[in-house]
């Protein structure tokens, strides 16, 4: 396996789970078919900028570097305050109506943001579809996007 499609896996785990351990991703790789060393896991670790933060269980976890998700949001940010039309909830589905051309950048920023009520985007010239997890998930998009283009 690639080193690119390796790292892509750890942020996928980093998103679903609360990972403690180097040992703990050579052990869920290894569950998936995948053998990889904690050597190898640890330079990806150090290549990444993972960094450790609280865990809810009381320890620590790898979590993606926090500036990235600061940067990302003042992006996300700025782009819905100048592009944002309107915005319409439909059970677990959203519909972001921004001006046209800012639909594939507000697309790849919310996924960016990895917020855990949304499942997923698609974006085109002037509309962003967002699947998520619930209703609930949905209304939480819609409060969040209501904070980022008041403020």
């Amino acid at each position: 396996m690639k080193k690119q499609e390796r790292q892509q896996l750890l942020k996928h785990l980093l998103t679903s789970r609360e990972i403690e351990r180097q040992e703990d991703f050579v052990h869920l790789l290894e569950a998936d078919g995948i053998h990889v060393t904690q050597a190898t896991i640890s330079r990806d670790i150090k290549e990444m900028q993972l960094v450790k933060l609280p865990a809810e269980s009381g320890g620590y976890r790898y979590s993606l570097p926090v500036q990235k998700k600061i940067d990302t949001q003042k992006k996300l940010q700025r782009t819905l305050q100048n592009a944002y039309v309107s915005f319409a909830v439909q059970g677990e589905f959203t519909i972001l109506k921004v001006l046209p051309g800012n639909g594939p950048v507000i697309a790849s920023l919310l996924d960016q943001m990895r917020y855990e009520f949304v499942f997923g985007t698609v974006g085109d010239d002037s509309s962003v579809l967002t699947v998520c997890v619930s209703h609930k998930g949905a209304l939480q998009l819609e409060e969040t996007i209501d904070r980022m283009i008041a403020d």
